[in-house]
């Protein structure tokens, strides 16, 4: 009894040490990558935006959605600036990710992300904008042309998961995603994995492009390992495939300018899997593969994702 009593003692000391250090690594990422836009409310739910670009009747406007373990820091690090000089740009933290509160506990789906998303856009002044979705972020994108089709004026994916794929949940997410073994092993990771390891990993997602200098101490890799934040993407990541299975029939019902882009080197987001299916499911797509690239191409290739929305907006009649 006096051993188990012990035993007892120690674990509660060892989870409330675990705990303490969790929180004091999310404070202090909280503290150096604040919210960079401002928060407000949308049926209930706290959104984080960032605004910026001129304003007016005649400006164009687009809606940047974010991957897997991304926030607005990865579209503000030099695509919405740049996008700024000719466009009303709103960057929105997805559900559950950076400072846009979770909308349930099971992981929020790409279409309720999608009606969260677009309502919370036009709430802020958007009316009719192209929406740009880069991989997870793309299928919301989809998401929103299927379901919100009078909110939306032309939609650009990057590397976006659209059609469902063969292989199984890697055993990451498999293990953060289940329901007792996730919430152990999370706040493990938050308290003594380290931004460097983040760094590395981001490495291997850029691949076979270089990361930009300057682009990890901009996006914050503190702010994905908070707790709550790793929970939600990786229920996200859960969901998805079966989410895609049901959203991508609806594809053909899509009438709008729709420009597809996808690094043929990517290996994150198969480019026939999901860019040439996509583009054979929606009349009118364009697809333009780019050549030696991988996943983040709103980085590794700005400029063909300013084109690609240019052609967006100019096709669907808000541009000259």
């Amino acid at each position: 009894m006096r051993l188990a009593l012990s035993l007892a003692a120690v674990l509660v000391v060892v989870i409330l040490a675990v705990w303490l250090k969790a929180r004091a690594h999310e404070t202090r990422a909280e503290a150096t990558y604040p919210p960079e836009g401002h928060l407000f409310s949308v049926n209930g739910n706290q959104v984080h935006a960032v605004v910026m670009g001129p304003d007016g009747e005649d400006v164009p406007e687009v809606v940047l959605i974010h991957g897997s373990s991304g926030s607005t820091r990865d579209m503000t690090f030099k695509l919405a600036p740049a996008l700024a000089e000719r466009y009303r740009v709103f960057v929105f933290d997805r559900p559950g990710l950076g400072y846009t509160d979770p909308l349930s506990s099971t992981g929020a789906s790409i279409t309720e992300q999608a009606d969260l998303l677009s309502a919370a856009a036009l709430q802020i002044g958007a009316q009719k904008p192209v929406v740009v979705g880069h991989s997870y972020g793309g299928a919301v994108a989809l998401a929103w042309a299927v379901h919100h089709p009078d909110k939306i004026s032309g939609l650009v994916a990057l590397a976006a998961a659209s059609h469902p794929w063969d292989t199984g949940l890697t055993t990451y997410y498999k293990i953060l995603s289940h329901p007792v073994i996730g919430p152990i092993v999370i706040p493990l990771i938050t308290a003594f994995v380290g931004e460097e390891r983040v760094a590395q990993e981001l490495e291997g997602i850029f691949l076979p492009d270089q990361v930009p200098e300057g682009y990890i101490a901009h996006f914050g890799p503190d702010l994905t390992l908070r707790r709550s934040s790793m929970r939600a993407n990786a229920l996200q990541r859960r969901n998805l495939l079966a989410e895609i299975e049901e959203l991508s029939p609806r594809y053909p019902e899509i009438d709008m300018p729709v420009e597809i882009l996808h690094g043929d080197q990517d290996f994150a987001v198969g480019y026939d899997i999901h860019s040439t299916r996509l583009k054979n499911a929606i009349d009118g797509a364009d697809l333009r593969p780019l050549e030696g690239h991988g996943h983040m191409i709103q980085h590794a290739a700005p400029e063909a994702v300013i084109d690609a929305i240019d052609r967006a907006a100019a096709r669907a009649g808000l541009t000259p």
